[in-house]
């Protein structure tokens, strides 16, 4: 990219880039051993629950917390080949967040279009 963009077009060009799964395609994903990540924030995951299983990394230590080679990396951060699904509220700051991802190495990082919100709208599980 040569000069400003949109935020439109900065999604779109991520995108083109990921391999973006569906609420069933996540759920799948995840039963196959992908590691669902919430990045919403606490008021988001009190108000509306959580998906069960998903590691809650807030968006704001997303990176160091996945970085396999990182000092603060979460246990479930296990190499560069792990297939991360980054979930957000409606499937937008997910999508950035899985390019920063794959910025890090993580090739396989990818994220639920639509986010939480379609999750739920599937009536795929979720707790409070």
């Amino acid at each position: 990219m040569s000069g400003p963009v949109s935020i439109d077009e900065l999604l779109e060009k991520v995108r083109s880039g990921l391999d973006r799964l569906g609420p069933q395609e996540a759920l799948d994903a995840a039963r196959d051993g992908a590691l669902l990540v919430d990045i919403r924030y606490a008021e988001l995951r009190e108000r509306d629950g959580l998906i069960p299983g998903a590691l809650v990394v807030e968006r704001n230590e997303l990176e160091w917390r996945l970085d396999p080679q990182g000092s603060h990396r979460a246990a479930e951060a296990t190499g560069h080949d792990l297939r991360a699904v980054v979930i957000c509220n409606e499937g937008y700051a997910s999508s950035l967040a899985a390019a920063s991802l794959r910025q890090l190495g993580l090739h396989r990082a990818t994220d639920l279009i639509g986010g939480f919100q379609a999750w739920r709208a599937a009536g795929l599980p979720v707790v409070n």
